[in-house]
């Protein structure tokens, strides 16, 4: 490996974490500087631009609303000045369901598209991979939580929990998000593989 593309390596692990605990903390300007102008966002909750994106976190963060993220291994692909990215992570929220206090976590995959302009890396894109959730009552011991089975079955498996949570409390959720294996995450990596190429990012126009 060359030093440039160690260099980039090195840049683009910066900016993942640095999204993460810039975010998580509130620090909003910080945030921003990760994402390219044209930068857009995709979550079970949220669909849009990076401004937008950043906007409707603030206000939810000033509302007590706390979705947190943890990272693992990553692994990127570097084509000239384009990459892909894929970081293990979880996602941890908590709220209320049917007036019990509730942590939800989601494992899954940030499936990041960069691109390196004017010597700075930046996001275009960043689309999650939902893999596996769960919840629990944070008082084990003191509450029980019945489900509406229906309602929790009509949510995509990958992040079937993460979703009714978020329901709860307002969001509108969507349905066709990638997960594990599926038609839609094979059409991610396509989409990846064309972006290295030097291809216009086409997902989800």
């Amino acid at each position: 490996m060359n030093d440039v593309a160690r260099w980039d390596r090195e840049a683009i692990r910066e900016l993942v974490e640095n999204w993460v605990v810039w975010r998580d903390a509130g620090l909003w300007e910080k945030f921003r500087s990760v994402w390219h102008d044209d930068g857009r966002m995709m979550a079970t909750w949220f669909q849009g631009s990076a401004d937008d994106f950043i906007r409707v976190s603030r206000e939810g963060f000033e509302k007590g609303v706390r979705i947190l993220h943890f990272l693992g291994g990553m692994s990127i692909e570097l084509s000239g000045t384009r990459a892909i990215s894929q970081t293990k992570m979880t996602i941890s929220q908590r709220a209320e369901v049917q007036g019990v206090t509730c942590d939800v976590v989601c494992t899954g995959r940030f499936y990041d598209f960069l691109e390196k302009r004017d010597g700075r890396w930046g996001l275009v894109l960043r689309q999650p991979i939902y893999e596996k959730d769960r919840i629990d009552p944070v008082d084990t011991a003191a509450a029980s939580l019945k489900f509406d089975a229906d309602r929790l079955a009509s949510f995509p498996e990958g992040y079937r929990h993460l979703a009714y949570i978020q329901s709860e409390i307002g969001y509108k959720i969507k349905m066709d998000m990638p997960g594990l294996t599926g038609p839609k995450v094979e059409a991610l990596y396509a989409e990846g593989a064309r972006w290295l190429s030097g291809k216009a990012l086409r997902w989800d126009e």
